[in-house]
């Protein structure tokens, strides 16, 4: 085989290969009860009522890494340009903001807060998206045994899925603190964290 004919055989299998890497189905999500450290990517609207005012609501997109007590979320307007930057350590929090701005707390809710207007359970979150409260929550279940809605410090959570397995992570989940807050996550990717 001469040399130039051994290049192209060589360039048309490295394409054949890399197409049928390309074809592989995306990984399945792990599992609700096995997964403790994720990542996700997710569609989000927020809504917030405050007395005397129009309601104010704000959307984009997050990915967040959560990976042994600590966090990563980055939220982006809905055409995908970065606005913020939270990272939160079990003693100290960090939001990174498109302008350069840090600013350092040892309270993550109130990072959240500087980022989108609103007071968020930061650190409840990551346990709450998996269906997991505390020992004060209330959590009632769907024929499954799947988590449909959780009740914990004054928000209430719910929970829609769309898969049929007993295992499945949620689809969409929906946080409401009385009438004041609602934020709506459509959750489009689950990873487990490296």
């Amino acid at each position: 085989m001469s040399p130039s004919v051994a290049r192209l055989a060589g360039a048309l299998l490295a394409g054949l290969l890399l197409a049928a890497c390309s074809s592989l189905p995306p990984a399945p999500p792990p599992a609700r009860d096995s997964l403790y450290d994720f990542a996700l990517e997710a569609r989000f609207a927020l809504r917030v009522n405050q007395p005397d005012a129009a309601p104010q609501t704000a959307g984009g997109r997050l990915s967040w890494e959560h990976r042994a007590g600590n966090n990563r979320i980055l939220i982006a307007n809905p055409i995908g340009v970065g606005v913020a930057e939270i990272d939160t350590t079990p003693t100290l929090s960090r939001l990174r903001t498109a302008d350069g701005t840090v600013r350092e707390s040892v309270d993550a809710d109130e990072l959240m807060e500087a980022a989108t207007g609103e007071r968020l359970p930061v650190l409840r979150l990551p346990a709450w998206l998996l269906g997991r409260g505390d020992a004060t929550s209330l959590i009632e279940r769907d024929d499954w045994q799947r988590p449909t809605r959780l009740a914990e410090a004054g928000w209430q959570v719910d929970y829609a899925y769309d898969d049929t397995a007993a295992d499945a992570l949620p689809a969409r989940v929906t946080l409401r603190r009385a009438d004041a807050i609602e934020l709506r996550l459509r959750i489009e990717e689950w990873r487990e964290a490296p």
